[in-house]
């Protein structure tokens, strides 16, 4: 993810002065000690912050203002399946940046063909002083067969902050989905779906960065320091109530992206993106403390996101990239792997992708067996959000055997105007 710019303070301050300045506002700022003025600069960009607090509204009739001729950019999110077999895509339009916003479509032929925009999350309003993001998220069908729409709202890239929001459809399968309102969880960001423990708890990781805010946000909330990390939040009521149980914290992050898995013997293993590609941690005691963290043996990624998860099968899939376990070459040949002994060894290497610029896998598994991953290609200029159909046997053989396996089928590809070429 990229980091950008932030307005002036000196013009933010101005735009939020409450009421209207007084003549003898300027006096009163020249003489002001300097760390007065720092005072009044962090309280001006904590309000704003708190526009990030502001409900979304979501689109359910985003067509034609957020049609695929509108659209520029694909960074893909998440994909699920309903239980009468739609397929619902996630993925960010606008840019990895303060202007992204969210963009749902479905498929009621496995994959095949793909509708229009959907629904549509987008947060930006002319009435504020800067970008309000919706940025990561995923979706998830819970054990009841409702489907979570899970997504972040920060003020520009990351204003110290943040917030993870959700949002369910109790009729997925409906012609005319209907979702709840957007209900704030806590800060932070969710790039992953949730998992149901053995115990019957649901797990849902969150990411409360590392870094306290960028730009002129760095700072604002510093009594949320000793909670920022790689989270754990855990439901008892199926998703009524979430509690935070614990958080491993990660050397020189990189936004996380965590996910985690429940191994045999009860234990949780956490994977998490560092500036060092994978690192990995575990808890004894369902997510309370972790243990330090280390390079999983014999994994190597670059930074970028992976995807892990347990199969019916109880073998673990990972998607990362390179065509090796052990070896990258940046985010090129996107492929699967199998474990039969909870990570500790790994089979297969099917590549799914082998071209350049290809990122941020997710997936399921389907209850035929089927693994579905989506993916996205060169996400500022093509702008492609792609699905790879295999099974498990495809993963072992290392190329497509099944009948219905599949590999670059076209979700969704941008058709708006290309933003210019700035001089170098």
């Amino acid at each position: 993810m990229k980091i950008f710019s932030f307005l002036p303070l000196a013009l933010l301050a101005t735009q939020l002065a409450t009421p209207a300045a007084e003549p003898s506002s300027e006096a009163r700022f020249a003489t002001m000690p300097a760390a007065e003025v720092r005072a009044y600069e962090v309280d001006v960009m904590r309000r704003i912050a708190d526009l990030a607090l502001i409900p979304p509204t979501l689109n359910t009739s985003p067509v034609p203002q957020y049609d695929y001729d509108k659209l520029d950019y694909g960074m893909t999110i998440g994909i699920e399946r309903t239980p009468k077999g739609r397929l619902w895509a996630c993925w960010v339009a606008g840019g990895d940046s303060p202007k992204a916003f969210f963009v749902l479509a479905t498929s009621d032929d496995d994959g095949e063909t793909w509708s229009k925009p959907r629904l549509v999350v987008d947060a930006h309003s002319k009435n504020l002083p800067m970008d309000r993001s919706i940025l990561v998220g995923n979706l998830w069908t819970d054990p009841r067969g409702r489907l979570w729409l899970i997504f972040d709202q920060s003020m520009e890239m990351f204003d110290g902050r943040a917030g993870v929001w959700a949002a369910v459809c109790e009729n997925p399968d409906a012609e005319k989905p209907a979702w709840s309102a957007p209900r704030r969880i806590w800060h932070g960001v969710t790039l992953n779906k949730p998992i149901v423990l053995s115990t019957g708890e649901w797990l849902l990781p969150i990411s409360l960065d590392q870094r306290e805010g960028f730009g002129a946000f760095k700072g604002q909330f510093k009594e949320l320091d000793p909670l920022r990390g790689a989270n754990v939040f855990v439901s008892t009521d199926a998703g009524a109530t979430w509690q935070r149980r614990g958080a491993a914290r990660f050397p020189n992050p990189d936004w996380h992206e965590h996910m985690v898995v429940e191994r045999r013997d009860g234990s949780l293993w956490m994977l998490a993106r560092t500036a060092k590609g994978i690192m990995q941690t575990t808890s004894t005691d369902g997510g309370r403390t972790w243990a330090e963290p280390t390079e999983p043996p014999g994994i190597r990624q670059p930074v970028a996101r992976f995807h892990v998860r347990r199969l019916a099968s109880g073998k673990l899939l990972l998607v990362k990239h390179g065509d090796q376990l052990d070896a990258h070459t940046g985010r090129v040949q996107l492929s699967a792997w199998l474990s039969e002994d909870d990570g500790k060894s790994w089979r297969g290497g099917l590549i799914l992708d082998e071209r350049k610029g290809i990122s941020y896998p997710d997936g399921f598994q389907s209850p035929d067996g089927t693994i579905y991953i989506s993916y996205d290609r060169n996400r500022a200029t093509d702008g492609e959000i792609l699905l790879a159909r295999f099974t498990e046997a495809d993963i072992l053989a290392k190329q497509i055997t099944g009948p219905k396996s599949k590999l670059k089928m076209l979700i969704s590809r941008p058709l708006g105007p290309k933003p210019a070429p700035k001089n170098k």
